[in-house]
């Protein structure tokens, strides 16, 4: 039997050998990449799974012995370290994955699984780019429990997801018996700080579209905002509590609070990793009131939580342990298949790891057809006699929910009362009725609609193309011709774009050569892998257009133009105060950190680095642009090139470095592109480069402390030997520490501000130039000012002629808005809380006003009037607009919390009306566009007489006091 396994194992590895090199290694030691955090406070630390992984390898060993099959496990270790970052943990691992698989992969050591991550953040970088990537891997993760994770293509997750905790509630919740009544409302809790798992268990209730549609919730945020609702109130909306986390959190919640304890609440603790319910017979006091939903007592081992002892044990490694042992099992599994099936394989199909069962140390692993842990969850409650007791078990696989317990022994009743507020009249309920089911309606029928134009739409954006009807061309569509100086080159050099305008943006349009709109595989390639960038350094790019002159590329557009064009206006952008040592290396951090995010994507290498190639926003902001086109620009021997492939035309991530260095020294010294006294022909630098490890020059004597630190990473960037030059990663952290440095020196922010405006006046008087463009600018901030005081056809009427004609329209829509009981919430406030109160909820009106196709006319106190159709018309879409900006300012202020009256709803009222309306400019000090009709009259009678309701949280104000 022995001996007819080892020729089974030969024959696999002599096909393999044959066909496909990459599964090769899995056969000769099959490798397992463990990708993990590695830091002292993560229960899934690659510090604690190590050991755990490698006595699962020595397990798997000893099965492979005892059944003849020549290969074993071998792992490799990668860990990732966030204390350096601000924010550790979790929340700062959102590229460190995908480098990491970057780097696997680009080094050949990827091998037959990954093992790892388990952090949401980091595991959603990897799988949004494993088709940019061309990853094929199985991936096991013992967490990614986010939903922005599901239905991925090479994830298995060994925990259940969040996905699944939100299935069982909404399954339990409509579940009725004889022990539970059928629930209708809930309190959701969302501790300030939570775990990774709790953290996406109580993000899927909250907003994943099921749970939160189907139930009605509301939001809890500390622990005060739960013991405020325990107190006796009227505005209670249930007496049911969710929250995830341990007993120990719920003991905070509760905080000693008797009527906590009460019978009247039931809390529903969300508590999957933890075993002290079967292990711990015995239960606290302030848990009779509480059902614990936990996974099943199928555990062959005892969690010790504490990370500081050396018996530590948790899920999490019990997990990435039995994860060894399966793909060992899968591995097996492969080598018993007949020699046509291994022909055909080209690398390990994740479905062997899909669909199927698994036992292990933690129990049954059952992992769906999406590679999703299903497991039987169980429901506990506290006994009469203080004991856990399991109530209910739930089948993730099936959503059934079984009655375990049919005769339970409560200490709070058989039947949890439901509580019932006062709903105020029956008509609220019917228009609340016909506004769900209107909704419902809705979004079936844009369901269908989406899924029968998917694949157009998925096809339309992998080809990438724009229909030209929404590409607008700017100046008569003129080509634009932009020259730029270089005044080491002594030529002008030319950029031949397009301006235009698409989706309200200006956009630059760049021709692609080589091309009729018929890409090729590699062209089609690369346009993909740009439009999966968006990165803020990295300017987007929208798509191609095809026009009768050629095929265009949509880019970012750079306001303030080119990095080189701004380097080289010392008058609009003087050396003392824009262009100080500070803001100096801040443009270089902004270069470094969109090398470092590029060079970890999917295009991996620019190629053509360089300070034309990087474009100035209007925030003074840099983005690199130019990159991942390789298919249609052709690269050129410049002095930004690195001199290893001025010898030869190619291309790295070490050469960029270089071209960064180069940059940086423009950036420092504000002079030519290599500026060297020693040489000026441009030509002769390109040989002398090439032959005598020419650089430019750096005043290293002349240098500050604080600049020396920054001239010596420069130097290292460009030094002959590519592999001893740093990467981006090194270089943006010694950016970063610099930047630290200078903020925190003696001098405050607003000392060194003060001390650059004193500067900059002194330099007026000097240069006349430098005034004229003040004057321009600051005559475009007070255009600013008035296109947010006045629509822009009447601010440039005013600027022209100095009157405005009224001007009549058929059809707009008016809509008012005030707030409920503003009078009585002004008695109770200060001055100061009044205007704070209102400038709040107005900020919160305004940013929804910018999404929609709407003009806000003004506000008077806490009236709100909007108009749609006006003073751009737009159709018939005027009522449509109004009703959805309407209803989003619903939604906004039915989260709204006042800040110095926590607690109290704000509602408003609102009145919709359409129909035709005169709109002119009154007044002249302080003009006012006004609206005048019957239509304006109308909307201001439906709001004012809207449907009133007595407000008891107002009259239990009025009764305090």
């Amino acid at each position: 039997m022995i001996r007819g396994s080892w020729w089974l194992v030969l024959s696999f590895v002599g096909i393999l050998a044959a066909s496909c090199g990459a599964f090769r290694r899995c056969v000769d030691g099959v490798t397992i990449n463990v990708i993990l955090l590695e830091d002292e406070e993560s229960p899934w630390s690659l510090k604690y799974v190590e050991k755990e992984i490698r006595e699962a390898i020595k397990e798997d060993t000893a099965i492979n012995a005892a059944e003849g099959v020549g290969f074993n496990l071998t792992a490799t270790f990668e860990g990732f370290n966030t204390t350096v970052y601000k924010q550790k943990g979790c929340s700062s691992t959102v590229c460190e994955g995908v480098e990491k698989i970057d780097k696997l992969m680009g080094s050949d050591e990827l091998g037959c699984a990954v093992l790892g991550p388990t952090c949401t953040l980091a595991t959603f970088s990897i799988v949004d780019l494993e088709k940019g990537l061309g990853l094929s891997t199985p991936i096991m993760s013992a967490g990614s429990f986010g939903p922005s994770c599901d239905y991925t293509l090479n994830l298995q997750r060994l925990l259940p997801p969040a996905r699944k905790i939100s299935d069982f509630f909404i399954h339990f919740w409509k579940e009725k018996n004889t022990i539970k009544p059928e629930w209708k409302t809930a309190y959701v809790y969302k501790k300030p700080s939570n775990t990774e798992d709790c953290y996406w268990y109580m993000s899927a209730l909250d907003a994943d579209g099921k749970f939160a549609t189907n139930i009605s919730r509301t939001l809890l945020w500390k622990p005060e905002d739960v013991r405020d609702i325990l107190s006796p109130q009227k505005n209670r909306t249930s007496n049911l509590f969710i929250m995830c986390g341990s007993p120990t959190d719920l003991l905070e919640v509760k905080n000693g609070s008797k009527s906590a304890d009460s019978s009247e609440f039931l809390f529903v603790l969300i508590d999957l990793y933890n075993d002290v319910y079967y292990t711990n017979m015995s239960s606290l006091q302030e848990m009779k009131n509480v059902l614990v939903l936990t996974m099943p007592n199928s555990r062959k081992y005892t969690i010790n939580s504490d990370l500081t002892d050396n018996n530590t044990m948790n899920d999490y490694m019990a997990a990435y342990h039995d994860s060894v042992l399966h793909i060992g099992q899968v591995m097996r599994e492969i080598a018993a298949k007949n020699q046509t099936e291994i022909q055909q394989m080209d690398f390990v199909n994740v479905n062997y790891f899909r669909n199927t069962s698994f036992n292990g140390t933690a129990g049954d692993y059952k992992l769906d057809v999406h590679g999703d842990r299903d497991a039987n969850l169980s429901v506990i409650y506290t006994t009469t006699g203080n004991e856990y007791k399991v109530l209910f078990t739930f089948d993730t696989e099936y959503n059934q929910t079984k009655l375990v317990d049919k005769a339970p022994s409560f200490i709070w009743g058989k039947r949890l009362p439901e509580y019932k507020p006062d709903t105020g009249p029956a008509l609220q309920d019917v228009i609340v009725g016909v506004l769900a089911v209107t909704v419902v309606v809705v979004a079936t029928i844009a369901f269908i609609f989406y899924r029968q134009n998917r694949k157009d739409r998925l096809l339309r954006k992998r080809w990438s193309h724009i229909n030209p009807d929404l590409i607008s061309l700017l100046e008569d569509s003129e080509l634009n011709v932009i020259s730029l100086k270089i005044e080491d080159e002594r030529e002008k050099v030319k950029f031949k774009v397009r301006r235009a305008l698409y989706d309200k943006k200006i956009v630059n349009l760049k021709e692609l050569k080589n091309s009729d709109g018929n890409f090729n595989k590699t062209q089609r390639i690369e346009l993909n892998a740009l439009l999966h960038i968006d990165y803020y350094n990295l300017t987007k790019f929208y798509g191609t257009v095809k026009f009768d002159e050629g095929v265009f590329g949509v880019f970012e557009y750079g306001e303030r133009g080119c990095l080189r064009h701004v380097l080289n206006d010392k008058v609009s952008y003087p050396e003392e105060t824009f262009m100080d040592w500070e803001f100096k290396i801040s443009v270089m951090y902004d270069i470094a950190k969109g090398m470092s995010y590029l060079h970890a994507s999917s295009i991996q290498v620019h190629g053509r680095l360089k300070s034309t190639n990087c474009v100035v926003d209007n925030r003074m902001v840099v983005k690199i642009t130019d990159f991942g086109c390789n298919a249609f620009l052709s690269s050129s021997k410049d002095l930004w090139t690195a001199p290893e492939h001025l010898r030869n035309q190619d291309t790295s991530q070490k050469g960029d470095v270089y071209s960064f260095a180069i940059i940086s020294q423009e950036i420092i010294l504000r002079k030519s592109t290599f500026y060297t006294q020693s040489c000026c022909d441009r030509s002769e630098k390109l040989s002398r480069v090439m032959t005598s490890c020419l650089r430019p020059d750096l005043n290293f004597e002349t240098a500050s402390e604080k600049e020396l630190e920054v001239y010596m990473m420069i130097r290292s960037c460009w030094d002959e030997d590519p592999e001893k030059r740093p990467d981006f990663k090194k270089v943006e952290n010694c950016l970063g520490k610099a930047i630290s440095k200078i903020h925190n020196q003696d001098e405050s922010y607003m000392d060194n501000m003060i001390r650059r405006l004193q500067m900059y006046s002194r330099n007026l008087e000097h240069l006349v130039e430098e005034r004229t463009a003040l004057y321009k600018a600051e005559r475009d901030r007070a255009d600013c000012l008035n296109f947010m005081l006045l629509p822009g056809p009447v601010v440039k009427s005013l600027k022209e002629t100095g009157v405005v004609e009224p001007e009549l329209y058929d059809e707009v829509t008016i809509y008012f808005s005030d707030i409920v009981g503003f009078t009585t919430l002004c008695q109770y406030s200060t001055p100061m809380e009044v205007v704070d109160m209102l400038n709040d909820i107005y900020k919160g009106f305004d940013s929804i006003v910018d999404h929609h196709d709407v003009y806000k006319v003004e506000t008077i106190g806490d009236a709100y009037m909007v108009a749609s159709g006006l003073p751009k018309r737009n159709g018939n879409r005027h009522a449509v607009d109004i009703c959805r900006m309407a209803l989003d300012i619903l939604a906004f202020m039915g989260t709204f919390q006042l800040r110095h009256l926590p607690g109290i709803p704000v509602w408003i009222r609102i009145g919709v009306h359409s129909g035709p309306c005169a709109a002119g400019v009154v007044g002249m000090k302080m003009p006012r566009y006004c609206l005048f009709g019957d239509t304006v009259n109308t909307a201001s009678r439906m709001e004012s007489t809207g449907h009133r309701k007595s407000w008891s949280p107002l009259r239990k104000l009025h009764k305090e006091n």
